[in-house]
């Protein structure tokens, strides 16, 4: 499919793309591209390869820049949507086999119109349309984090680490997907070929406050997973230093106890004390004043 970038994004036949002054945007099946990239007349260096997409990206040729968008799925980060693009000064050929790209040509057709028309203003929509949604996820983040902190102070037993995990890596991902946009949008606002105008570069500029704002945000969230887990883990280290204590506090007030047992288990045949009428309730008594003034004791010293 073939769009003229007027005040909107209009779709044209392939007939009149040659005739139009206005500067394109095609969308074409890897097929197609092989069948038709001749019709752009782009020079290329480095064909666009769609066999192997692991990043975002662009290189240079020397008269076309062509590159790779990989670009992670925002409901499921594990997943991501690739396809390739080349362009020039005349327009922007996207080679895409998933549909993403169409999706996003179709958002920018549906609700953008443009004063001054051009090629970068597109190229800015076109990537504003990747990011769109991030504070969003961003927020929903920060608030699902902000249960996980409360949980955590209110001592609740619904908190789940392996999810503070997961947010993190989705953070993670996140970054480098901000990396890699970042490179790109400084490649295009460097235009090594000079196919965008001076003017027009304040588009790229604009896009790259947008991404450092976001990477700014992505970091402190990281950050904040960070915070999260060390709170847990304080919170796990606290519980065990209570279970440690209860423990010490039993043993230390049967210590005395065990002595008593032992010292008159040892039956010695002139031991008087095991003669006396009073010996059993006397040792009885003994043991439950030892019990009670540790306890007493322990409970002064504020460790119980």
């Amino acid at each position: 499919m073939y769009f003229l970038i007027r005040g909107v994004l209009e779709e044209v036949k392939e007939n009149k793309l040659k005739q139009a002054k206005e500067q394109y945007v095609a969308i074409l099946s890897t097929e197609e591209w092989k069948n038709k990239k001749e019709i752009f007349d782009m020079g290329m260096d480095i064909e666009p390869d769609m066999s192997e997409i692991f990043t975002t990206m662009v290189e240079v040729n020397y008269d076309s820049l062509t590159g790779t968008f990989s670009i992670p799925d925002r409901t499921d980060l594990s997943k991501e949507s690739t396809f390739a693009f080349a362009l020039d000064e005349k327009g922007v050929v996207f080679i895409d086999d998933t549909g993403e790209a169409e999706k996003i040509v179709r958002n920018i057709q549906k609700t953008r119109k443009w004063r001054f028309p051009c090629l970068e203003r597109f190229l800015y929509d076109f990537l504003d349309q990747i990011i769109k949604d991030d504070l969003r996820l961003m927020e929903k983040y920060e608030r699902e984090l902000d249960a996980m902190e409360q949980t955590i102070v209110n001592e609740d037993e619904g908190f789940e680490a392996g999810r503070v995990n997961e947010i993190r890596g989705d953070i993670r991902d996140l970054l480098i997907h901000y990396e890699q946009l970042t490179d790109l949008g400084q490649e295009f606002e460097e235009n090594e070929n000079n196919f965008f105008t001076a003017e027009n570069l304040r588009y790229f500029r604009l896009f790259l406050n947008r991404i450092a704002r976001l990477q700014d945000r992505s970091t402190s969230l990281r950050d904040y997973t960070m915070q999260i887990r060390d709170m847990h883990k304080s919170q796990l280290d606290v519980k065990q230093n209570r279970i440690m204590t209860v423990l010490t506090v039993v043993t230390t007030i049967f210590m005395p106890l065990t002595l008593i047992v032992g010292w008159y288990g040892m039956n010695f045949k002139y031991m008087p004390e095991l003669e006396y009428k009073w010996s059993y309730p006397l040792v009885f008594a003994v043991s439950i004043a030892v019990a009670l003034g540790s306890l007493l004791f322990f409970k002064r010293k504020k460790w119980l």
